[in-house]
């Protein structure tokens, strides 16, 4: 059975590529801004070495991401950053991500997947 195809939507996924890479940037420069700044909310962990080489890591990612400098790359490093993330600090605990609080680290890393593979606009 082929996949369900809009036609009219064909002609705009170019630019809703580039809406997600943006929201994705956004959020990315957010907890990367929390961790080294305290802004926009105090971070509740203390920043150890791994913490922080990972909030500069967003923060830089996050930038170049909004700007489209470097967009494949950088989303391909910030993916392989939330992947390590989810196994190092949040698989431990459980197998299941509802039960680690590992969605975040795992729904950022499969969100800024789709901007490594693709052209940015």
């Amino acid at each position: 059975m082929p996949a369900l195809q809009i036609p009219y939507i064909r002609d705009f996924s170019p630019h809703l590529l580039s809406v997600l890479r943006i929201f994705a940037a956004g959020s990315f420069f957010t907890h990367g801004t929390m961790k080294l700044f305290g802004w926009p909310a105090p971070f509740e962990y203390p920043l150890s070495p791994m913490l922080y080489i990972a909030g500069v890591l967003e923060v830089t990612g996050g930038l170049l991401l909004v700007i489209g400098l470097l967009a494949r790359p950088v989303a391909f490093l910030l993916s392989g950053l939330m992947a390590v993330a989810y196994f190092i600090a949040h698989s431990s605990d459980s197998f299941f991500p509802v039960l680690n609080h590992g969605e975040a680290a795992m729904l950022y890393c499969k969100r800024s997947f789709p901007c490594a593979l693709t052209r940015p606009v």
